[in-house]
């Protein structure tokens, strides 16, 4: 999660880089030499961990890509991503880049010399229906497409420890009603049901957006939510008020959080599920996206000493919620569209699903489940590509698709204090977000 760190830095540097650029190539095509040439090269720019994925990654690009290219492929792990991004992009030294937040991506549009996948000469349609046109969609810019879908994770997920939970005699809930009636049997059983951690440094307060974001989904329904990020309905509109509403019924429900709501955003988020693997549990629910498990005890099996549920249906059929990791493009050179073309296929993207230390899942909805490492990221799969192969009812994460004043800033902060202040302070932080989004 180091990936969330960034965000905020990252939104400043597009405002201050797009002001400077008007610059020199609508295309991209003069980026590290000019259109149609070979220069042997493809970098690849990521903000990921050089050991546990940059490494496997690299010997994935050498035995799937690089063996039988003319070109070497090289992945570039980067603690100095945002700055990377802006710095290269203009000098004309970036080839691609792994994005984690597209909602940064109409930004690097303009700043950073982006080339369109349509100007690569992909096939759109293709590409739709090999990673679902919601994902697709993100990377829509004046009606060209910048972001190639890589990387996909499931937050819609509540995790439990499984051997107790069966003991207790406990049963999955099916619904948000069922999801309560658990909550209170757990509480009136002597548990305490829910395990949460808002922390994470500069970032804390993201976690507390995506339990906003899944009831949106799952209240208002899919249109109402893409108006809510679009900011074509108010921050404290009614559908978001309700929404506040029922996560602070979680939330603020006595004896129902780890150490109260006030104290959440002290909690990190990586910390915050390790009681329910105390014995008896310290607490029995923890909602998480699919990479928390990286963070639970080294010896805890899954399926055994763990698992997940999703996160259950409420008044619409909104919903699962998803975030992920866009390729972005800044040279228009065969070398570079063999590269994605490679990197987005089956085999490779297979490949990549089984670095166990990355917990990546492939938006590429012909990837199985069978591709994976666990079962945890084998079940998460099918609900992803099941859903973006559907379309319409998938969410991306609405606060990485906000202006990042309000994404990355005051969503997280304002959540941070309705948790400190209590129930009654929700319409002033939902006013305080509202008055924060830019004017254009």
């Amino acid at each position: 999660m180091r990936r969330m760190r960034l965000i905020a830095v990252l939104g400043v540097l597009l405002v201050v880089a797009a002001a400077c650029s008007a610059n020199e190539s609508d295309n991209g095509g003069s980026n590290g030499g000019a259109a149609g040439e070979n220069t042997g090269k493809v970098n690849v720019l990521a903000a990921i961990d050089p050991k546990t994925e940059a490494a496997p990654m690299q010997d994935i690009f050498d035995e799937q890509i690089n063996a039988d290219a003319d070109y070497t492929a090289t992945v570039e792990a980067s603690d100095t991503f945002e700055q990377d991004v802006q710095v290269r992009g203009q000098a004309g030294t970036l080839d691609v880049i792994l994005l984690p937040q597209p909602g940064s991506l109409p930004g690097l549009v303009q700043s950073a010399n982006a080339v369109s996948l349509e100007d690569m000469g992909f096939d759109i349609g293709e590409l739709e229906d090999t990673f679902g046109k919601p994902f697709m969609d993100l990377g829509v810019v004046d009606g060209q497409h910048y972001g190639l879908p890589t990387n996909i994770n499931l937050k819609s997920m509540i995790w439990y420890p499984k051997d107790d939970f069966d003991k207790a005699g406990y049963e999955i809930p099916e619904t948000w009603d069922d999801l309560m009636a658990l909550s209170d049997q757990i509480a009136k059983d002597g548990g305490t049901p829910w395990c949460v951690g808002f922390g994470s440094g500069t970032a804390t307060g993201w976690p507390a957006t995506d339990w906003m974001e899944d009831i949106m989904l799952r209240t208002a329904g899919p249109d109402v939510y893409d108006q809510w990020w679009r900011h074509e309905i108010p921050f404290n509109d009614e559908s978001v008020v309700s929404a506040g509403e029922m996560f602070g019924d979680v939330m603020f429900h006595q004896g129902w959080v780890l150490g109260g709501a006030d104290k959440t955003p002290s909690v990190e988020f990586g910390d915050a599920p390790l009681p329910m693997f105390d014995d008896p549990p310290g607490c029995w629910l923890h909602r998480q996206a699919s990479f928390i498990n990286a963070f639970f005890p080294t010896d805890a099996k899954s399926g055994v000493d763990y698992d997940w549920f999703p996160f259950p249906s409420i008044d619409t059929e909104g919903g699962p919620l998803f975030g992920g990791e866009v390729a972005m493009v800044f040279r228009n050179a065969p070398e570079v569209k063999d590269f994605l073309e490679k990197f987005m296929g089956n085999d490779v993207q297979c490949a990549m699903g089984g670095i166990q230390t990355a917990s990546r899942i492939s938006p590429n909805v012909n990837v199985g489940p069978d591709c994976y490492p666990n079962p945890i990221l084998a079940d998460a799969s099918v609900v992803l590509t099941g859903a973006l192969a559907g379309g319409g009812a998938a969410g991306f994460d609405a606060s990485d698709q906000m202006p990042p004043e309000v994404g990355s800033g005051s969503f997280w902060t304002e959540m941070v204090g309705y948790l400190e202040d209590g129930p009654d302070s929700l319409q002033d932080h939902l006013q305080a977000i509202e008055d924060s989004w830019p004017a254009s």
